[in-house]
């Protein structure tokens, strides 16, 4: 499961810096299986996560250039689903917790614990979905209006990202 996590380089096979902090990366082979947003910005990128640190600083240059990265997220058939299906959205377009959950004949909540549980955010976009009332959470995070006095990072990186694709939340 995705989340923030104190940085390590033996918790990870590489450290990549991002505008936010930075993004610890697991890796099976050369297969992308993790990323973890980081409070941090220091780095370690070996050449194993080389392609991955590539990938994401042309996302941060450009968000509508498409990841073309060999992936392998672990998670339940009806988690990959929601995921395949989120993955159509594209950069700088948003889709709602309900309209998803309707995509792939499902309830909002399902749909909320599978995104929660994304292990490659970014990549595969968890941040473009929305609440139908606004912001909505991330990484298992609820959103501001139902406990303003949650740790800000996940819901600051959630806007970070909608904002660098262009996306309005309101």
């Amino acid at each position: 499961m995705s989340g923030i996590a104190a940085p390590s380089p033996r918790r990870f096979d590489g450290i990549v810096p991002a505008p936010f902090g930075a993004l610890g990366v697991r890796m099976a082979g050369e297969r992308l299986t993790e990323l973890v947003f980081l409070p941090s910005g220091w780095s370690y990128v070996p050449a194993a996560v080389r392609p991955v640190a590539l990938a994401l600083d042309a996302y941060f240059d450009d968000p509508a250039r498409p990841f073309e990265l060999p992936l392998a997220p672990m998670g339940t058939p009806f988690r990959q689903r929601v995921w395949a299906t989120l993955s159509t959205v594209p950069a700088g377009r948003t889709i709602t917790y309900g309209l998803l959950a309707r995509q792939i004949g499902s309830s909002a909540r399902a749909v909320g614990q599978a995104l929660g549980d994304n292990p490659i955010p970014i990549i595969i976009p968890c941040h473009r979905v929305l609440a139908a009332t606004g912001l909505g959470g991330f990484m298992h995070t609820p959103g501001p209006s139902r406990d303003p006095m949650r740790d800000p990072f996940p819901l600051t990186v959630k806007c970070w990202l909608l904002a660098h694709e262009g996306c309005r939340t309101s």
